[in-house]
C-alpha cells in the first residue's frame, strides 16, 4: 500500500511539472488570428519574434468560425500562400488550440480568399527544451600574413662581406713583401760587366 502511494505521488509531481512547463501562446495577442488591419504582412512574425516556443506549448488561434481557418503547411506552401501540401487537418472552428509536438520550423496560414497574401500567416521556430537555441556559428577570421621587415633577412644576409687585405702571413705574423720588379733604365751587376769589358779592350789597344 505504501509503495502504491509513493508511486502515485511521483506520478502527480511529474504531471504538475509537465503542466507547469507548458506555455499557452495567444497568436497575435489582442489582434487575434485575423487579417492585419494596417497592411503589415509581417505582423504575426513580428509577434512571434518576441516569444520562445518549446515542444509541448500550445498555440491559441482566436477567430470567428467561418471567417478564418488554420492550416499547417511546409515552407514552400507558406511562401506561396497555397494549401496544396497541407500538414494535418484544416481547422475551421474557432477558437482553436494547436499543441506543438515537434521541434523545428512550423508554418501556418489562413486558406480563405487572399487572407494569407494580406499577412494572415505565421512562422515559428520550436525548441526541444526550454532555453535551447541553435548555437551561433563563430565568425571565420583570417590571420593576415606577416610582412617581413625591411631590415630582416635570412642568415645568409647577415654573413659579413670579405674585406680586402693580405691573404698570406709569415709564421711571425708579418706579411711577405712582394718580389722586386725591374723598371726600364735601372742598373744591375750583369749590365755593368758587359759595358766595362769592351772599354778595357779599347784602352789596351792604344798602348799596344
Amino acid at each position: 500500500m505504501a509503495k502504491f502511494v509513493m508511486m502515485s505521488m511521483v506520478f502527480a509531481v511529474v504531471l504538475l511539472k509537465s503542466a507547469a512547463a507548458q506555455t499557452v501562446h495567444v497568436v497575435g495577442d489582442s489582434m487575434g488570428w485575423d487579417v492585419p488591419n494596417n497592411g503589415d504582412t509581417a505582423a504575426f512574425n513580428t509577434w512571434a519574434a518576441t516569444k520562445q516556443f518549446v515542444v509541448g506549448d500550445i498555440l491559441t488561434f482566436n477567430f470567428a468560425t467561418n471567417s478564418h481557418d488554420v492550416q499547417q503547411v511546409p515552407k514552400a506552401s507558406y511562401d506561396a500562400c497555397t494549401s496544396s501540401n497541407p500538414i494535418g487537418t484544416l481547422i475551421t472552428t474557432g477558437p482553436a488550440n494547436v499543441t506543438l509536438d515537434s521541434a523545428g520550423d512550423h508554418y501556418y496560414i489562413c486558406t480563405i480568399g487572399r487572407h494569407c497574401q494580406f499577412g494572415q500567416k505565421l512562422s515559428i521556430s520550436v525548441s526541444a527544451t526550454p532555453g535551447a537555441s541553435p548555437s551561433p556559428t563563430p565568425p571565420t577570421t583570417t590571420t593576415p600574413p606577416t610582412t617581413p621587415s625591411p631590415n630582416s633577412g635570412t642568415p645568409e644576409d647577415c654573413t659579413p662581406a670579405p674585406t680586402s687585405g693580405p691573404t698570406a702571413s709569415s709564421p711571425g705574423g708579418s706579411t711577405t713583401p712582394p718580389a722586386p720588379t725591374s723598371t726600364p733604365g735601372s742598373s744591375s751587376p750583369a749590365v755593368s760587366v758587359g759595358v766595362l769589358v769592351p772599354m778595357m779592350a779599347v784602352v789596351m789597344g792604344f798602348f799596344f
